[in-house]
Parts: C-alpha cells; sequence; structure tokens
C-alpha cells in the first residue's frame, strides 16, 4: 500500500525540516510502497529501502503539491499531500491571555488617572519593559459575577490605550466565563454575533489599534462550520492543547482524531478547506509550577517539529490575590518563561500577522 509518512498533509515546514538557500527549501520525502513497486514523488524517480521510498522536493512556493505514485503487479496508485513552507521562519514566541475581564471591571471602580496604576496592567507593564513582551488580551463580554460588563467600560483611557498598542492588544474571547465549553455545538451565527459585540466595545473604549483578531476561543471548542465565520473576521490562527484526555482530544477546535495526534507534537498545521493555520500551545503558565517552567520549554528549543515558533498561555485569573486560586508567583512564572526565551534567541509577535507571525512567502 502507498503512504507518504512524512510530510504530513497540511504540515508548515521551515529551515529545520530541511536545506534552505536562495531556490527554496529542499525536503525529504518519505513513505512506504510494495517492496517490488515503482515509485515516483512529482514525476522524479525514489530512491528505495525495503518498503521504504524516499525523494527530494524543492519547495518554491507558499503551497506545494507533493504526489507519490507507484505502478506494480496490483496495479498503479497515487497519494498526494501539500505543505506549506514558512519561508521567513525564525524563533519566536506569542503570549496569549485567556478570561480577561477582572482587569477592566477594576478599572471601571477605581477610574484611576494613570492606566498602569491598574495591578494586573502594571504587572504585564514591568515584563514588557524588561523583556519586550506583546500580549493578547482575551476577553469575556462580562464578568462571570456579571457585575460588570463591557458597554460599562469608559472610554477614559482611550489614547493610554493606543499608546501601547505596539505592545498590548484585546480581542473576543466569549461571552462569560461560564458555562463551560460554550461554543461546542455553537452555530456559526451564535459566535458571530459574540464576536463582533466584544470587537465593538473594544474598538469604542481602547481604539481600532488595540484590536486584533482572536486566535483563541474559550475552552478551544467549535464545530468546523464555524471556522469560516471566524476567517471572514481575520481569523487566521486558532490555538490549543491537542492533547488526547480519556476517550477525546482535548481543546482541539473541532479537528479530528488524527490531525490532534499530529498538533499535539509539532508546532502548527494548516487547514487548506478554511484557511485557518492551528497551533500547539506549549505551555500553560499557571498550570505550571515555577522550577518546571524552564524544563517545560527546553524540552522544544532542540526538536525541529517545535522549535521554530512557542505559543505561551496563561490567564488572567491569576494575578489577582482576591481569586481564590490566586498564584502569587505568577510575575515570576511569566518572567522565567520571557528570560529563557530571551536567551535562546526567540522574538516576541503577533500570531495573528503574516504566517505565525512572519512575513508569508
Amino acid at each position: 500500500m502507498l503512504k507518504i509518512l512524512f510530510p504530513f498533509h497540511g504540515a508548515v515546514l521551515n529551515r529545520c525540516h530541511g536545506q534552505q538557500d536562495a531556490r527554496g527549501l529542499t525536503i525529504e520525502v518519505c513513505g512506504t510502497a510494495p517492496i517490488c513497486a515503482e515509485v515516483s514523488v512529482n514525476g522524479q524517480p525514489a530512491r528505495r529501502k525495503g518498503e521504504l521510498f524516499f525523494a527530494k522536493v524543492l519547495l518554491q512556493s507558499f503551497t506545494t503539491d507533493i504526489t507519490a505514485s507507484c505502478a506494480g503487479v496490483t496495479g498503479r496508485s497515487e497519494q498526494s499531500v501539500r505543505v506549506v513552507w514558512d519561508k521567513n521562519s525564525r524563533r519566536r514566541y506569542r503570549v496569549s491571555i485567556d478570561d480577561n475581564s477582572f482587569f477592566l471591571r477594576d478599572l471601571w471602580q477605581k477610574r484611576p488617572q494613570d492606566l498602569f496604576s491598574n495591578h494586573y496592567l502594571a504587572i504585564l507593564k514591568r515584563l514588557h519593559d524588561e523583556f519586550g513582551a506583546k500580549y493578547t488580551l482575551n476577553l469575556f463580554f462580562s464578568t462571570p459575577e456579571k457585575d460588570f460588563d463591557l458597554t460599562m467600560m469608559p472610554d477614559a483611557w482611550k489614547n493610554q490605550f493606543a499608546d501601547n498598542s505596539d505592545w498590548l492588544k484585546m480581542t473576543w474571547h466569549a461571552n462569560n466565563e461560564f458555562p463551560d465549553r460554550p461554543y461546542q455545538y455553537a452555530s456559526p451565527e451564535k459566535v458571530g454575533a459574540d464576536f463582533d459585540q466584544v470587537q465593538a466595545e473594544i474598538v469604542r473604549f481602547a481604539g481600532e489599534s488595540c484590536f486584533c483578531p482572536p486566535t483563541i476561543v474559550h475552552w478551544g471548542e467549535i464545530l468546523p462550520s464555524v471556522l469560516p465565520a471566524l476567517y471572514q473576521r481575520g481569523v487566521r490562527v486558532l490555538s490549543g492543547y491537542f492533547n488526547r484526555c480519556e476517550q477525546r482530544y482535548n481543546v482541539s477546535n473541532g479537528l479530528d482524531e488524527v490531525r490532534c495526534h499530529y498538533l499535539n507534537s509539532h508546532d502548527a498545521l494548516m487547514d487548506f478547506d478554511s484557511g485557518i493555520v492551528f497551533s500547539h500551545t506549549d505551555i500553560v503558565v499557571n498550570c505550571t509550577p515555577l522550577e518546571q517552567i524552564v524544563p517545560t520549554l527546553s524540552q522544544y528549543v532542540d526538536d525541529p517539529d517545535n522549535a521554530e515558533v512557542m505559543d505561551i498561555l496563561t490567564h488572567e485569573q491569576y494575578f489577582w490575590p482576591f481569586y481564590f486560586n490566586y498564584l502569587p508567583d505568577h510575575e515570576q512564572r511569566m518572567a522565567a518563561a520571557f528570560r529563557f526565551l530571551r536567551d535562546n534567541g526567540y522574538e516576541p509577535v503577533w500570531l495573528h500577522e503574516g504566517l505565525l507571525g512572519v512575513e508569508r512567502a
């Protein structure tokens, strides 16, 4: 049976996966076929080694179709995959913070003159000033207690938000923290309406420059039918865990088991039907003890399938002393991650820009 083992359909390939020069990225395609069959890849004879076959393919465009064909006594068969070339890839990281609402309620309640008098924003700014970190804050429309919603947010800090929009942006996450998995079976119309509502409020109180397309949906569970509605609203990347939990894959954005299994050990995968790239979250800072931050990130640095893009996630609640699961060392955990990334040549990016934060080919 003919089967392409590498690359995977939808794979995002970069300099770590082959030899890149002025002509393009040369990769080695690998697969299996009946021992006596003649195999060609994109029309060129493949090298055989038992059931395995190998062939060099030069990627020169953003996407490339790779077709393996074989002919033998059982007839002719063919398989094709399409891959993405991350031509301008470099080591980069992004920081996304989920479940934001408390800092906005605090601003509304206290009305400070300086935006960064706010406990939470002050922490983010200290970390930005030291490490250059950029943040996407994923907002709920209302607080869990429903004692505040975005319509109540004044525009008193609009200029300050705009002045800091080069490193601090906001976007839609969900209507509220509860119920769990609010969009698991939601229609495109429902998801789109909630998205539009939050976007409109962010633009009103913080300005256009502070809004960016989301890369995370609350709980990371949606139907495939929702993807076109998100793409139409500028979504180009969706992050998730894609790890198997009992009988299902967790925070998987509705992807099938085969692609979830792939993403659990790779940086990214393109869904050609929607045009959205799926990104694997490398670390959830609030779930990782301080002493495990560096070891958790270190495992990816020398792995060609995971080294180029570090997808960093945490949650707002754990920054606040009043929260029942408050983490007094949350800032230290973030600093440990940023220090490690800086020291290993990673630069902060916005994941929604270009291809995973770098210019597309």
